[in-house]
């Protein structure tokens, strides 16, 4: 059987229980390079047989998983953060359904969490925004029409850019052309939970400068729910009553 495991956003013990109980247990573990913290791979059992994916394609990690299953091993597929968000299995699990090889999916900890939790930051703030908007530049690979970053910043939600690092005067004017302003805030999340986190926080209009620095592995969170005005909510005001809770003026 192949597991698909999401490593957490970086720090080791960000991965779930379950997850952890799959590496233990695997006779092969295929993880996605330098993005998943290598201490997970500790928990591997000594025969355990591990490969690192950047260095295949995936034609060659789908023969990994057909030699383990002819073997009676267990695989785990370790992706970064949660494999539902940037992940690339989609691919990976049709084949194996076409190959008869059975798989399950343990989710992780997603770095725009993880970013999150490193600003103490909310992504839905009352009175600012109400969602939140993953997605990430057009480079090398395209996105589907309709999708462009101007297209989305034209919301004005709260936003969280993956994979898009080493593009920031691009993402910068291209969040200029919505409804973000020059002087709205961004954070730069570098290595979200890993040791070497780091923090930079900028404006819209500033972020290429802020972040000249810094090329890859980082998220670029976008919005006013970075800054400090918003209203209070409505599930804890004594006003408002609930299911559990008369008002109480």
């Amino acid at each position: 059987m192949v597991h698909f495991v999401g490593a957490g956003p970086g720090a080791a013990d960000l991965i779930t229980l379950r997850g952890a109980e799959l590496l233990k247990k695997a006779g092969v573990v295929i993880y996605a390079g330098s993005l998943v913290n290598p201490a997970l791979l500790e928990l591997c059992g000594a025969g355990c047989q591990i490969y690192n994916s950047a260095e295949m394609t995936l034609e060659q990690v789908l023969g990994r998983m057909e030699e383990a299953e002819a073997l009676g091993l267990d695989t785990v597929r370790l992706h970064t953060g949660d494999p539902s968000v940037f992940g690339a299995i989609r691919e990976q699990l049709d084949a194996l359904n076409e190959r008869g090889i059975p798989w399950d999916i343990t989710p992780g900890v997603s770095s725009f969490c993880g970013a999150a939790s490193a600003l103490g930051a909310e992504y839905t703030l009352p009175g600012v925004s109400q969602s939140v908007i993953l997605t990430r530049m057009a480079g090398r690979t395209p996105v589907p029409e309709g999708e462009s970053i101007a297209e989305l910043a034209s919301h004005g939600a709260s936003m969280a850019v993956f994979l898009s690092a080493g593009m920031l005067e691009g993402l910068s004017q291209e969040l200029q052309k919505g409804a973000y302003q020059a002087n709205t805030p961004v954070a730069i999340v570098y290595k979200a939970t890993w040791p070497q986190e780091r923090v930079v926080r900028c404006t819209v209009g500033t972020l290429a400068q802020a972040g000249a620095d810094i090329t890859k592995t980082a998220l670029v969170l976008v919005g006013d729910f970075l800054g400090s005005a918003y209203d209070r909510s409505k599930l804890y005001d004594p006003s408002f009553a609930t299911g559990f809770r008369e008002a109480s003026r």
